[in-house]
């Protein structure tokens, strides 16, 4: 590494790493989806490395008949890169997909620098990024799950205070492989405090559930402009850039829809391709927002060429996470509505908007929208007013006067439309999710039958 090697992405008073980004491409895929162009793939990875501020002084997509199992790469292609190294005097090569540890090893051997996988580079990435305790933990866990059958600089990185993981950082050649007695201890350490975190964030959740106030969440592929709708709809002031993973700690603000209505919405971390399942799974209690909310919105950058790839690829993390969810005693799953946004139609030619907005014409839950510039988003919010009514139910009971618990709950989790006494009952209209009503039924017992209106 450099003149010092001890740098890492965190530290921003370091000059920037010089680095050469590598991108595998398959020539055929083990799957049946369709391949995405190399320079695209090349395009994102170099985009990651963009994120926390390196310099990439060079970048190649690689052809791969098959990987080598000790280099991935073939012979020709080693040598060549080691020359390229030397000439732009290079301290760190990122590949593009996943490594193994040998062929890590193997390739740290080959070209005397420091060489990190994908994997390491995104962890790397959440690593300076996550601000709240709770991310913290999460990429921390992630990290420790990767590093634990890989070779690795030192431990010193799980006490600092802020950004990176060590993974572009670190001696170099003073490779050590961490104690994994240390490693799995500080992993059950770690599960210990997010499964409190995973608690909290149930009561708060539950919390929320007393108050008749719905949950929207964003979701997306990294850099679709999650955080900068999220900005336009609640005029908050969330950091948005662009680039990729702007936002990793889930931001919620309370959002006024055009009827009056007061809903939550969510703005939660970007997905990406070939995302680190240990990362996913890290995730898994931020990400619990989205499961529990009422209307899933994806957002998607339309004006990227690429923009079915990330399509297909939030689709199937998503589907995953739903999929994997634990049941939840007080939600039945349903109800649940999934909103494309196409987003950033200010980049796009009369052609391609003519062909978007007909999509919305086909489709009311597919929804044009510029959240850079705020073009159709009253759209967008109206879209959200209608989902939300049409998933309420309005029913009048009969409820004894005595019952104030009663009262109580059809305040704290509807909205009382209209009420009247007359001694000993209370004849109260209400409206609220069927789920609700369901439940408040089943409280008045089976000999209690709501009034027809």
């Amino acid at each position: 590494m450099g003149s010092n090697g001890s740098h890492s992405a965190g530290d921003t008073s370091a000059a920037p790493t010089r680095t050469v980004v590598l991108q595998p491409v398959l020539r055929t895929r083990a799957d049946s989806q369709p391949q995405r162009s190399p320079d695209t793939q090349l395009d994102e990875t170099a985009g990651l490395a963009g994120a926390i501020a390196l310099d990439v002084v060079s970048r190649r997509a690689v052809a791969l008949n098959r990987p080598r199992p000790a280099t991935l790469f073939g012979e020709g292609v080693v040598e060549e890169v080691r020359d390229r190294i030397s000439a732009e005097e290079a301290d760190l090569v990122i590949v593009g997909g996943p490594l193994t540890p040998v062929q890590q090893r193997n390739l740290e051997r080959a070209w005397k620098c420091k060489v990190i996988d994908r994997t390491g580079l995104i962890l790397e990435i959440f690593g300076a990024r996550a601000r709240t305790r709770e991310g913290q933990l999460q990429v921390e866990l992630a990290a420790l799950s990767y590093q634990r059958s890989r070779l690795v600089r030192s431990w010193t990185h799980l006490e600092r205070q802020r950004g990176g993981f060590g993974f572009v950082g670190g001696p170099g050649e003073s490779q050590i492989e961490l104690d994994r007695r240390l490693i799995d201890d500080r992993i059950a350490r770690l599960k210990r405090e997010l499964d409190q975190v995973r608690r909290t964030r149930g009561l708060h959740r539950r919390a929320r559930e007393r108050v008749p106030y719905p949950l929207i969440a964003l979701v997306g592929y990294t850099n679709a402009g999650k955080s900068t709708l999220f900005n336009r709809v609640t005029k908050a002031d969330v950091f948005a850039e662009d680039m990729l993973f702007a936002t990793l700690d889930p931001t919620m603000r309370s959002l006024k829809l055009p009827s009056g209505r007061a809903a939550i919405i969510s703005d939660t971390v970007g997905f990406i391709s070939d995302l680190p399942t240990d990362l996913v799974a890290a995730f898994r209690a931020t990400l619990e927002e989205v499961i529990a909310a009422n209307i899933i919105v994806h957002v998607r950058d339309c004006a990227d060429p690429d923009s079915e790839a990330q399509r297909r690829d939030v689709e199937a993390i998503l589907s995953g996470l739903l999929e994997d969810a634990e049941p939840d005693a007080d939600t039945d799953g349903e109800g649940t509505t999934l909103v494309d946004v196409l987003n950033k139609i200010d980049l796009l030619d009369d052609d391609e908007r003519a062909f978007v907005f007909e999509q919305t014409r086909r489709n009311r839950d597919v929804v044009a929208v510029s959240a850079q510039t705020g073009e159709c988003c009253d759209h967008l919010l109206d879209r959200f007013d209608g989902i939300l009514a049409s998933n309420e139910s309005v029913e009048t009971f009969d409820v004894p006067l005595h019952d104030g618990a009663a009262m109580a709950w059809l305040y704290d989790r509807g909205e009382v439309l209209e009420r009247s006494d007359d001694g000993m009952r209370c004849r109260v209209t209400v409206r609220m999710a069927p789920r609700d009503l369901a439940r408040f039924r089943k409280r008045l017992g089976s000999d209690e039958r709501p009034t027809s209106e």
